[in-house]
């Protein structure tokens, strides 16, 4: 059974970022294959990482709703719709050295994501065990842990800003790992983009009061939003940036 390992937080915290970091360091450390998995439908983990999206379960979704619709249908004669979705949920895994790569993706128009969800859910059953070590960076709420999408969770890892509220959100997501009875060995907050690598006493004092395990700071670097603005992959950082130290130091701690 593979180590799961759940990014959240409240959007805007850097969480995915984090999640990148996250997965580059644990390849470094020999932990691969590991399965990495955008289960955010505005997905961007793969620009973090530097990987192009073909095609994610929700492009899969609506190319197969509209194939019944379309004089070209692209399902071949003799295929059932379930086999040519196997087939294109296989193809849609990206393969790198270190890391394969799952993206959930999003429907089109309107209407909820309960489908692709689903098809998240799915996925992760069947290829749970042929991967050591499962990061799933969550969107920016609650919704795949309520819905019990993830297989399990070892280590929940909490990210947020220097502020109350992403302080709060945090919270309430650590009460609702509770409350679904999932049971990880680690729960723990990140406080993201700290200015100079240190707390105020403000933040401090939320984290106390909201009974949250501080695994770490990561401090704020302009470094990172150059990169993202130069469109270069934030794992690309040099090894002297003071977030990639950070984030080794928290996870050399966690002894994942």
């Amino acid at each position: 059974m593979a180590h799961v390992i759940a990014v959240a937080g409240k959007g805007g915290v850097g969480k995915t970022t984090l999640c990148g970091l996250l997965i580059q360091y644990l390849g470094e450390q020999g932990k691969g294959p590991i399965l990495a998995v955008d289960a955010d439908a505005n997905s961007n983990l793969n620009e973090v990482l530097g990987v192009e999206i073909d095609s994610t379960l929700g492009d899969i979704r609506e190319e197969i709703a509209r194939s019944e619709m379309e004089k070209n249908n692209p399902i071949p004669a003799g295929v059932s719709k379930a086999d040519y979705a196997e087939f294109k949920f296989a193809n849609a895994i990206i393969e790198e050295d270190d890391y394969d790569m799952l993206v959930m993706g999003r429907t089109q128009g309107k209407g909820c994501y309960c489908y692709v969800n689903g098809l998240l859910q799915a996925q992760l059953q069947k290829m749970q065990n042929h991967y050591p070590y499962i990061v799933v960076d969550n969107e920016a709420g609650m919704e795949h842990i309520s819905r019990g999408v993830l297989p399990g969770m070892e280590t929940a890892i909490l990210v947020s800003d220097c502020s109350r509220r992403g302080v709060q959100a945090a919270a309430r997501i650590a009460e609702l790992i509770k409350e679904c009875n999932m049971k990880p060995k680690t729960v723990g907050l990140i406080v993201n983009r700290a200015p100079g690598g240190v707390l105020n006493e403000g933040t401090k004092e939320e984290i106390e009061k909201q009974g949250m395990t501080l695994l770490g700071v990561v401090p704020h670097d302009d470094q990172v939003y150059e990169y993202d603005c130069d469109g270069k992959p934030t794992i690309s950082l040099p090894e002297n940036s003071p977030v990639k130290k950070a984030l080794k130091e928290i996870v050399d701690r966690l002894e994942l």
